[in-house]
């Protein structure tokens, strides 16, 4: 098995209760962070376990669209998504820690792929360092995106 993990965390000055409130609106997560174009709910209501949606982002130029699942939900402490896509399990992980000065939100991304064959291997090898930056690039500006709201400057 392959296991790719990136981590990314930021300070907001806002209350856990409000950030949790923004990373868990669905409805809304085109509105807050800049590289989601679009959500579309398949299963579920709120947000639980189990709830389904297709996230539209914008990655590399282009518009990719993946299938979303909340995993599980330890309200308001953290919650983790999960994808599936290219012989992949995308997990997702936010973690709400207080702080001194409102909130620590650190982010975890993974990817795992079992078993991958030569072109995944292939394709790891040549783009996987880039990929990997420019993921951790795009969860940092998720970050700044939910704190400007949750700190009311959005």
């Amino acid at each position: 098995m392959s296991d790719e993990k990136i981590e990314v965390s930021k300070e907001i000055l806002a209350a856990p209760e409000a950030v949790w409130r923004v990373i868990t609106d669905l409805d809304a997560a085109a509105k807050v962070m800049r590289k989601i174009v679009s959500v579309e709910r398949v299963e579920g209501e709120g947000y639980a376990e189990g709830v389904r949606w297709r996230e539209t982002r914008r990655m590399f130029g282009k518009d990719e669209t993946e299938e979303m699942w909340v995993a599980a939900v330890d309200e308001p402490r953290s919650t983790t998504v999960r994808s599936r896509a290219g012989g992949a399990l995308y997990t997702t992980v936010f973690t709400l820690e207080p702080s001194d000065l409102g909130v620590t939100l650190d982010v975890s991304f993974s990817a795992a792929t079992e078993d991958p064959g030569l072109g995944q291997r292939l394709m790891l090898a040549v783009f996987g360092k880039t990929a990997m930056k420019a993921t951790k690039k795009a969860l940092a500006e998720d970050l700044d995106d939910i704190a400007k709201v949750a700190e009311g400057r959005g």
